[in-house]
Parts: structure tokens; sequence; C-alpha cells
């Protein structure tokens, strides 16, 4: 299972699944994170929490804890 936490900056990934439960999933689909969509990793924090991400074109931060609930697929 790769997740967001596993990719490099600049590296692109598609969103195969949502892990989590309840507030936490709703949130992370309310940014827009959903089945289906391309993210980017765009910079992490110099201490590396949060990471920053591109996705339906406008840029993101959310937490490594956050980035550990979403499974991606990196593309081709």
């Amino acid at each position: 299972m790769l997740t967001l936490n596993d990719l490099k900056v600049g590296e692109t990934a598609v969103v195969v699944r949502l892990h989590g439960q309840g507030a936490v999933r709703r949130r992370i689909m309310d940014m827009g994170i959903t089945k289906g969509v391309p993210v980017r990793i765009t910079k992490f924090a110099p201490l590396g929490d949060p990471v920053e991400i591109n996705v339906l074109d406008y840029e993101l931060t959310i937490r490594k804890s956050d980035c550990a609930l979403i499974e991606v697929e990196k593309e081709i």
C-alpha cells in the first residue's frame, strides 16, 4: 500500500482509497481529496510536517498523519 507519505517532492499520484473514519475522513473528502483525483507533492515543511500538495488546481497543506490515510497509485 502506497500512501502520500511515500511520495517525494514533485511526484504525482492518483488517489485510490481513503482510510480513516468519521470526521477525519469527511474532512479529507471536503478538501477535494477523493478517489480518482490526481495529487502532486509540492513541498515538505523543514521538519517534515505538514506537507503541501496540489489537488484540483489549488495548494493544500495537510498533516503527515492525514497523508498516511490517503492510499495512492503513482502515475506512469
